[in-house]
């Protein structure tokens, strides 16, 4: 009897970790895991070193901001009826655990907050013994991730804000460990900052009709489709001219040039991406994009380190 429930405890609390996981999107978490990264790697290939206890709150801090976004992007998107309406894939049409009577709406409300505050505390610290330049930035993420799905996507500027954001993690995981921002720095910001904003324009495209309904604007609404491919065409390119440039002129490591690896994915997800209207061809355009946005930024870091 013993064995049995200590069995069927175990069992439950399996399932209860993954649900959680589920909720959090865990394998998203590494698009904010390379951004700190990348800032702490810069400043590595600067100084020769970083600060271990600094690394491990950064990390800390804003790996709790990203699931903040995520839990609270999911209460949001069903209140809306968003997610009841969506076909969820793999890479898109959210985690799919409120309409599925997983986890209670205001359950997930309440850690997405919860996770904000975790942040914000650990932010805070930062604030206390590094100033004013990572309180602006810890201002403007607190403020972003509580309105990003109630009203900053109504506006059509969620990518935007997503590039933003990007930048923001890599400068300011790289204040935190040198005191200062300079060219490097924002040119890995910039790039890391393209590479989230492309992942999200590209899973927007399955949820077009559902976004639609719900009153959300995402990119792809907004420009069309096919303006969207464009898009997407668009910031890659600018993407690989700044890692070419930026080399080129020493602003990063000349090494950087290895983040032209991801080229294939990235071939591979724009041609996939322009058969939008294939189901099957667009998963395999959003898996591409992905693994072209976080292997160029995991190659970039690397670069710094070599």
């Amino acid at each position: 009897m013993y064995n049995l429930t200590y069995f069927q405890t175990f069992q439950h609390i399996k399932k209860i970790f993954s649900v959680w996981t589920r909720a959090i999107r865990i394998k998203f978490l590494l698009a904010s895991v390379i951004a700190v990264s990348n800032g702490i790697a810069i400043n590595y290939w600067k100084t020769g070193g970083f600060d271990f206890g600094y690394a491990l709150l950064t990390y800390f801090g804003i790996i709790c901001l990203h699931i903040s976004v995520d839990l609270l992007n999911d209460y949001w998107d069903f209140k809306r009826g968003i997610d009841t309406n969506t076909k969820r894939t793999k890479y898109s049409g959210g985690t799919g655990v409120i309409p599925e009577n997983l986890i209670n709406s205001k359950m997930i409300y309440y850690a997405g907050i919860i996770f904000l505050i975790l942040g914000g505390i650990t932010g805070l610290y930062f604030v206390t013994i590094k100033g004013i330049i990572i309180l602006i930035l810890l201002t403007f993420a607190i403020i972003s991730i509580y309105f990003y799905s109630s009203n900053i996507v109504n506006s059509g500027l969620g990518e935007l804000f997503v590039a933003i954001k990007g930048c923001m993690i890599v400068l300011g995981s790289y204040y935190i460990q040198s005191n200062i921002l300079d060219l490097s720095s924002i040119c890995v910001g910039i790039i890391l900052g393209l590479l989230s904003a492309v992942v999200l324009l590209v899973t927007a495209f399955p949820d077009y009709e559902a976004d639609k309904k719900g009153g959300r604007r995402t990119l792809v609404i907004v420009a069309g489709k096919e303006n969207s491919v464009k898009i997407f065409v668009t910031i890659i390119t600018i993407t690989y001219a700044l890692i070419i440039g930026g080399s080129v002129l020493n602003i990063i490591s000349i090494f950087s040039i290895i983040g032209l690896l991801s080229l294939p994915f990235a071939f591979r997800a724009a041609f996939k991406l322009k058969k939008y209207d294939d189901g099957s061809e667009l998963v395999t355009g959003m898996a591409n994009t992905i693994i072209y946005s976080r292997l160029c930024g995991i190659l970039l870091a690397i670069s710094f380190i070599i």
